[in-house]
């Protein structure tokens, strides 16, 4: 009997440890250099209606559902999708933008679980005026018992590739 009761006081005590020492928050960056001038590579990236061009989730699932509300491009446009297992389900609202420098969105996961993360999108001048460095990032707060689960899964690890292959295809896409 005191056994499990010791066992039982264990578990919750390393749980409530790992709650306390598990990161509470993380951000995910890529960067890339686009052969193109920054108000270019800034109008293109605007539109949530041309993501779905370089997007790495719009590759996994062609067939997923889109619905668009408000003006492409301004503050309180909405990207809806619905797809596959791969892409789930969710929403991009526009909440932010500087001209020609930074375009932040709010994403709201609905499946295959709920979250929220804030997206955003800065476009700096590059080494010359007809280049632009392009940073696509990502950032939110982990809740428990996520939070403990970050401990041991990289969010950088399993989105950063997908950033990356993102801003390749951006890249291509503006270059050619």
């Amino acid at each position: 009997m005191y056994i499990a009761l010791y066992i039982i006081v264990g578990l919750v005590a390393l749980v409530l440890l790992l709650a306390l020492i598990a990161p509470k928050k993380y951000h995910v960056s890529r960067s890339i250099q686009i052969a193109r001038p920054q108000s270019e590579v800034f109008t293109y990236l605007k539109s949530l209606k041309k993501m779905d061009d370089w997007s790495p989730w719009a590759r996994r699932d062609p067939n997923m559902q889109k619905k668009f509300t408000g003006t492409d491009g301004e503050v309180g446009c909405v990207s809806y999708w619905n797809g596959n297992k791969e892409v789930g389900e969710g929403e991009q609202e526009i909440t932010k933008i500087v001209p020609e420098e930074r375009i932040e969105s709010e994403l709201r996961f609905l499946k295959p679980w709920a979250s929220t993360s804030d997206c955003y999108l800065q476009i700096d001048k590059g080494s010359t005026e007809e280049t632009s460095t392009v940073t696509w990032g990502f950032s939110g707060k982990n809740k428990f018992p996520m939070s403990i689960m970050a401990m041991f899964l990289s969010m950088d690890k399993m989105v950063g590739k997908d950033f990356e292959q993102g801003l390749s295809s951006l890249k291509t896409q503006l270059e050619n």
